[in-house]
């Protein structure tokens, strides 16, 4: 089995970064696991034509289509995202904005291959959880939409540092044997 594992936010060596690395290092004793960036995608802003919803894809072509060959070869996928604003950062809200093509809230869409299992990670530096269930919760819609099968989520406070994640270990290791 492939796992997917994208570092949702454009810093490529902070704290997300460091959470992704240990999320990697985990499933890949059990899975052949690739690990991407939000960055490394160069994916525009959907343009709100509404073609796709008769053409089910878009008009549009860059990064989005590349990071969604990336999901089409997984069989599990786990964003893993930090709060930006009590949301997931917008470069990755830009790519699923971009996936309205694979949306099943109309007809004809696009489909992933059935059988993924998406997994949600999120972090913010402050104690409120209920800023971490919000962007569980925007990651979930998203699968839902994509009809990738949610099967597990985990918050953490507390984590702005890289240096923040290493305290936390066990628990990423628990949510990682989940999957």
């Amino acid at each position: 089995m492939k796992a997917l594992i994208i570092n949702c936010s454009p810093v490529r060596n902070g704290a997300t970064n460091e959470i992704v690395g240990i999320v990697s290092a985990e499933l890949s004793r059990k899975y052949e696991t690739k690990t991407v960036c939000i960055d490394d995608y160069d994916v525009a802003f959907c343009k709100g034509c509404r073609s796709c919803h008769r053409t089910a894809e878009c008009v549009q072509t860059d990064g989005a289509q590349e990071l969604l060959a990336e999901f089409e070869r997984a069989d599990i996928i786990v964003c893993i995202a930090p709060s930006y604003w009590a949301d997931v950062p917008g470069q990755f809200k830009v790519f699923i904005d971009r996936c309205t093509p694979y949306s099943n809230t109309h007809e004809p869409h696009a489909s992933l291959s059935k059988g993924k299992k998406g997994y949600a990670l999120v972090l913010r530096t402050g104690p409120n959880m209920k800023e971490c269930e919000r962007l569980i919760q925007t990651i979930e819609h998203f699968y839902g939409h994509l009809e990738i099968e949610c099967c597990g989520h985990l918050g953490l406070c507390g984590i702005e540092n890289k240096t923040d994640a290493a305290p936390r270990m066990q628990e990423i290791k628990v949510f990682c044997e989940e999957i």
